[in-house]
């Protein structure tokens, strides 16, 4: 059995020496020698942070628009047999889209055809009949009243052969409307119909649109257009820098109620873009937004956890500190910083190597 050994030390004299027993152990773990000596710093890369004067550009919400897109409807009824593309299949003009059921429509051509191959039948008789008359006028064997008879009864079935033929002709362009196809080459944005459902006249049945001719286009207070919109640029959601337009055109009407004109920007061919994808128009300079002191870091450079968007800065005692941060647009390499981070302060550009460091020095 082991027994304590009673120590003759007062007891606040003991505690003082258990304290400064456990503060050396501490220091010795740490790596930071005996007390009173401080831990080697690790070099970690730094950059001061400045602050540069430039026109803050206006940013208005829009949307992308196709130039060339049609909605493609019924002009008669029936219901739809055949439906040969999808939501986001590409067409080529002229390609069948999908057939409505034109029994009716044939049958009523079939009849319009029919009666125009008996009116000519009676133009027919008319005609041999009008010159049997003309001869027998001739030899004043018929008076001229019964030739003029003759003629007009020719006039009238040449009349109906005439009016028959436009019906049948009617009738066979109404058979064709049963067929639609794709006006122009391009992709079926929405389909609102199925196999088997009854079209109407008027009623949509598919969108397409062309994806190689699209635009921006928001509406701008008429004050930020007074020198024009010459150096617009056009951020799609999703992308980190921003696109120059082909072509800007400034409607030339003023919205009365909100006061704004539309703005539309051609962006150029190949850009992967959806009409109705949310997009925002840049507008440099402009009497609203004057030159300010902007703080641009490297993208690199910002920490993200969960919700959290902050930097290092190198704090008292070249030791690494965490600071939330509210950050703009991303310009290439670049990301704007709106708040948390002031020009002179001590940037460190190696997130990772600072949080190793704050590790180590907290163990």
């Amino acid at each position: 059995m082991i027994r304590e050994r009673k120590s003759h030390l007062p007891i606040r004299a003991r505690h003082a020496v258990l304290a400064a027993r456990c503060a050396l152990a501490a220091a010795l773990v740490l790596g930071a020698g005996v007390p009173g000596r401080a831990a080697p710093a690790t070099e970690l890369p730094v950059l001061a942070v400045q602050a540069t004067a430039a026109a803050q550009a206006s940013r208005y919400d829009g949307q992308v628009e196709a130039l060339r897109q049609a909605v493609v409807a019924a002009q008669v009824p029936g219901r739809v047999l055949e439906l040969n593309v999808h939501a986001g299949d590409a067409v080529r003009a002229g390609q069948v889209l999908l057939r409505i059921d034109a029994q009716a429509a044939e049958q009523n051509a079939a009849a319009s055809g029919a009666q125009v191959a008996a009116a000519r039948a009676q133009l027919d008789v008319a005609s041999t009949e009008l010159a049997r008359k003309r001869q027998l006028a001739q030899k004043s064997y018929i008076s001229q009243a019964a030739l003029e008879q003759a003629e007009s009864q020719w006039r009238a079935a040449q009349a109906q052969v005439h009016a028959l033929s436009a019906q049948a002709g009617a009738a066979r362009t109404q058979t064709g409307l049963h067929v639609l196809r794709a006006p122009f080459d391009g992709v079926v944005a929405q389909l609102a119909v199925e196999r088997g459902d009854m079209a109407m006249p008027g009623r949509p049945l598919l969108t397409v649109y062309d994806p190689a001719a699209l635009r921006v286009t928001a509406n701008v207070p008429a004050s930020a257009l007074e020198g024009g919109a010459a150096g617009a640029q056009v951020l799609l959601a999703g992308a980190d820098q921003a696109l120059a337009p082909l072509r800007v055109q400034v409607l030339p009407t003023v919205d009365p109620q909100s006061l704004t004109q539309a703005v539309r920007a051609d962006l150029p061919a190949g850009t992967r873009a959806v009409p109705g994808q949310f997009a925002r128009l840049q507008l440099p300079g402009g009497a609203e937004r004057s030159a300010r002191p902007r703080v641009f870091i490297p993208a690199s450079a910002v920490v993200r956890r969960a919700e959290l968007t902050a930097v290092y800065v190198m704090g008292d005692g070249q030791r690494p500190q965490l600071r939330q941060v509210r950050l703009g647009p991303v310009q290439g390499a670049l990301v704007e910083v709106l708040a948390g981070l002031d020009a002179g302060e001590s940037l460190i550009t190696d997130p990772q190597a600072a949080t190793r460091a704050v590790a180590n020095g907290s163990r």
